[in-house]
C-alpha cells in the first residue's frame, strides 16, 4: 500500500464512521506511523509502507473509530504554540484554555509567584513559566498527571516546581500573587450527555465536579482568598453556563472582577482581584 492509496482508505473509514475531520485525522495518524511532516506524505505519494507500518496504521485507525482521541493516540496537543505530550491521566489542552494564559500574562503584576492548580499536563503552568520568566508553582491530585507535567516541563526547557495536593493545601497563607486555574466543573449528571471521546477516554478526575458541578470552584474559591496576597489575582476559565453561578460565590473579599469572552463571544475567564 502507498502513502496515496493509505491516505485515502483511511479517509474514506473515517468518513463512513462519522468521525471529524477525516482526511486531516488520516493525515495526523499516517504521519504518527512515519515519523514525518505533512508535507512529507504529499511529497512522496507513491512511497510503498510495507507491512509494519500498514498494520500500526490500521491499528490507529482503528482506535479513532472506537473514540479514542487522536491526542491521546499520537501522544501529543499543541498549545500556545507549543507542543505539550498528553495521555489518559491528563485532560487534552483546549484552544480556550488559551485565554486563561493570556489573562493571566496580561494581569500579571511583574512579580511575585503564580500557582496553577490542577495542573494536568502542565499547558498552564509550563506556558506561563515560559512567557513570564517567573516562578511558577503547578499542583495536582494526580500523581500520574503531575508525571506527564514534569516531562514536559523538561521537555520545554523550564523549572515549574510540582507538588502532589488536592487544590492548594500544601500551601501557607499568602504564598502567592497570582492563582490560575482551569478545575472540574462538568455536573455528574451531564455526563451521560458528554462526547464519547471526552467520557469514555479524559480523566473523571479532571472532568467532574460532583452533582453540580459547582463543588470545585466553591472550594477553590476559598483556598485562593487564603494562599493569595493581598491584591494577588485570580484567574478561572468558566464552565458552559456557570459564570453567573461562580460570579455569586464571590464574597466582599474581592473587586475588580471581570469575565473575558472566547473568540466565539462565550464567556470563557473570570479574573477576580483580593482586596488589599
Amino acid at each position: 500500500m502507498t502513502v496515496q492509496t493509505a491516505l485515502r482508505l483511511g479517509s474514506k473509514l473515517l468518513e463512513e464512521g462519522s468521525v471529524p475531520s477525516p482526511r486531516l485525522t488520516a493525515e495526523v495518524l499516517l504521519c504518527q506511523v512515519l515519523a514525518c511532516e505533512r508535507s512529507y506524505l504529499y511529497s512522496h505519494p507513491e512511497q510503498e509502507l510495507g507491512e509494519q507500518f500498514s498494520n500500526e496504521y490500521e491499528l490507529y485507525l482503528h482506535r479513532r473509530l472506537r473514540g479514542e482521541p487522536t491526542q491521546y493516540i499520537i501522544g501529543r496537543q499543541e498549545f500556545y504554540g507549543r507542543e505539550f505530550l498528553v495521555n489518559r491521566n491528563v485532560l487534552i489542552p483546549r484552544p480556550e484554555t488559551e485565554h486563561v494564559v493570556e489573562s493571566a500574562i496580561s494581569y500579571y503584576s511583574g512579580s511575585g509567584r503564580i500557582l496553577d492548580v490542577g495542573c494536568g499536563s502542565g499547558a498552564i503552568a509550563v506556558t506561563l513559566s515560559l512567557e513570564l520568566n517567573t516562578e511558577v508553582w503547578a499542583t495536582d491530585i494526580s500523581q500520574a498527571a503531575l508525571e506527564t507535567a514534569k516531562e514536559n516541563a523538561r521537555r520545554l526547557g523550564v523549572r515549574v516546581h510540582f507538588v502532589e495536593c488536592d487544590l492548594t493545601e500544601a500551601f501557607c497563607d499568602h504564598s502567592f500573587t497570582m492563582v490560575v486555574s482551569n478545575p472540574p466543573y462538568v455536573s455528574l449528571d451531564d455526563k451521560p450527555r458528554l462526547q464519547p471521546e471526552v467520557r469514555d477516554y479524559e480523566p473523571p478526575v479532571a472532568l467532574y465536579a460532583g452533582k453540580s458541578g459547582l463543588e470545585v470552584y466553591r472550594r477553590l474559591l476559598a483556598d485562593a482568598s487564603r494562599v493569595l496576597r493581598p491584591a494577588g489575582v485570580l484567574v478561572l476559565e468558566l464552565g458552559f453556563g456557570w459564570t453567573e453561578s461562580v460570579k455569586a460565590m464571590l464574597d466582599t473579599r474581592w473587586n475588580d472582577i471581570r469575565v473575558i469572552a472566547d473568540l466565539a463571544g462565550l464567556p470563557r475567564v473570570l479574573v477576580a482581584v483580593l482586596k488589599p
